[in-house]
C-alpha cells in the first residue's frame, strides 16, 4: 500500500491532525524548573506516555486505518511490532471496526501484548532474532487479503506521528531545538515536517540506542544502512533500518543524529520517575537522555523533547529504576 503513496508533506500531517481530533489526546507539555535551572535552559517536554494506548503510535495507526476504503475495512488490517504500534493499530482497528492481526516477537513485552490482544486483535509470534517479521507481515496479507500497515515506513503514519510535534509548536511556540526518538524514523520524520513549517530555524535531532546507530550511520554515509537487531532495553527502537520514506525526510530535514546507552536511558527513567512522578519506557527516554548530556551546548535555549511513550511492564520498570 505505501509503495504506491508519495513521501508525506507537512500537508499531510494537517490532515492527519484533523482526522484523529476527538479521537486521539492532546498531551500535556510539560516543564521543570529544577530540570530548567540544571540544564541551563528551557525544557518542553511532550508527553506521549499520556497518549491513548500509552505512546504516539496511536497517531499514526488511526490515521492509517482512517484512509481505508471499504473493502479494506471489511478484510482488516495486519502489521507487525514490538508492542507500542501493535497496540496503535489493534486498537484503532476495534474503534473503526475492523479486524486487526498482529505479528509480535516472542520476547515482547508482556504488558504489551496483553493490551494488544484485549483491544481484540490476533496475535501471531516469531523470534525477532532468527525471523523476518516483514516476511511473515506481507506473507500473512497476501493469504488473507489484508492490507499491511508496517510501524513506521509509511505515508500516513508519519503524517500521523508529526501531529505530536504540530501540537508542541502550537502551545510552546518557536524552539531551538528538538529531540526526537528514533527507531524506523516515523516520530522523527514526521516531527522533522511539522518543524521545518512551524519553526524553520529549530535544529532536529533524532536519538536511537548506542547499540543500534543505523540510523547515524545512514545519515552521515546518505544511504539506508542494515545492522542485525540490537540488544538494548529500548525495546521500540529494536528496529534493523529506517525506511524509504522515513529516510527520504531525514536525510532532507535532520540536522544530526545522536546515541544514548542504556545507562542513561535507566537515569532518565530514574528521573521522570523521582522529580516528575511518571512512568516512561525506556524507548520514550531517548531524545531526554541526549539532551541532558548534551545540555551544556544547549545553554540558553528552548529544548523540545517528545516522550515517546510510558508501556513498561511494572516489573521490568522496578528492575531497572531500583
Amino acid at each position: 500500500m505505501s509503495a504506491a503513496l508519495a513521501t508525506p508533506g507537512y500537508d499531510d500531517v494537517v490532515a492527519a491532525a484533523g482526522r484523529i481530533e476527538g479521537h486521539a489526546h492532546r498531551t500535556p507539555a510539560l516543564t521543570s524548573r529544577g530540570l530548567d535551572a540544571a540544564a541551563g535552559a528551557q525544557f518542553f517536554l511532550k508527553c506521549e506516555n499520556f497518549q491513548r494506548m500509552g505512546a504516539f503510535k496511536f497517531r499514526g495507526a488511526f490515521n492509517a486505518l482512517s484512509c481505508f476504503d471499504a473493502a479494506q475495512r471489511k478484510a482488516g488490517v495486519v502489521a507487525f511490532s514490538s508492542g507500542n504500534h501493535a497496540q496503535a493499530i489493534a486498537l484503532s482497528a476495534r474503534l473503526l471496526g475492523m479486524p486487526a492481526t498482529i505479528v509480535m516477537p516472542n520476547d515482547a513485552p508482556a504488558m504489551k501484548v496483553a493490551a494488544t490482544r484485549g483491544y481484540g486483535a490476533e496475535v501471531v509470534h516469531y523470534d525477532r532474532y532468527t525471523e523476518d517479521r516483514e516476511e511473515i507481515g506481507r506473507r500473512l496479507a497476501a493469504e488473507r487479503g489484508l492490507t499491511l500497515i508496517p510501524p513506521y515506513d509509511h505515508p500516513h503514519v508519519i503524517a500521523g506521528q508529526g501531529t505530536a510535534a504540530k501540537e508542541l509548536f502550537e502551545e510552546c511556540g518557536p524552539m531551538d531545538a528538538l529531540f526526537v526518538c528514533l527507531g524506523g524514523g516515523g516520530l522523527l520524520s514526521g516531527s522533522a515536517l511539522a518543524a521545518r513549517a512551524l519553526a524553520p530555524s529549530c535544529k532536529v535531532y533524532g536519538v536511537e540506542p548506542e547499540a543500534g546507530n543505523d540510523g547515524q550511520r545512514s545519515l552521515r554515509e546518505g544511504r539506508i544502512i542494515h545492522i542485525d537487531t540490537p540488544r538494548t532495553i529500548a525495546d521500540g527502537a529494536q528496529t534493523q533500518h529506517l525506511g524509504e520514506h522515513t529516510f527520504a525526510i531525514i536525510r532532507r530535514d535532520v540536522d544530526d543524529i545522536h546515541t544514548a546507552s542504556d545507562a542513561e536511558l535507566v537515569e532518565a527513567m530514574r528521573f521522570f520517575a523521582e522529580r516528575m512522578k511518571m512512568v516512561v519506557e525506556p524507548t520514550g527516554c531517548l531524545g531526554f537522555a541526549a539532551a541532558r548530556r548534551l545540555a551544556p551546548s544547549l545553554a540558553g535555549k528552548r529544548v523540545g523533547v517528545i516522550i515517546s511513550g510510558g508501556n513498561v511492564d511494572l516489573k521490568r520498570f522496578c528492575e531497572l529504576v531500583g
